[in-house]
């Protein structure tokens, strides 16, 4: 995808790290921890996806409400009265 901006070049280290100048990471949302997925086409041309990192599978969905007084633990199975099964047996 070409634009108007002038390229951007980065030195490759001898361990075969990259820098990703500033401007890129700013405008692109790159943060520590995003991964790159690197890929060339039969040419031989690079590119470049940012892989966003997710932190945790439920962390966009809102809590729901299971009833009481929130010290209850609730157990799909149906087991929380059972204390046979409880962790502190």
């Amino acid at each position: 995808m070409p634009t108007d901006e002038p390229s951007k070049e980065t030195k490759v280290s001898d361990r075969g790290r990259v820098t990703i100048p500033v401007d890129l990471r700013r405008r692109l949302g790159i943060e520590a921890g995003d991964r790159l997925r690197w890929a060339t086409d039969d040419e031989d041309n690079l590119s470049v996806e940012v892989v966003k990192q997710r932190y945790g599978a439920f962390d966009d969905f809102e809590p729901v409400s299971m009833g009481g007084n929130g010290s209850e633990t609730h157990d799909g199975a149906g087991h929380e009265g059972d204390h046979t099964l409880s962790e502190n047996n």
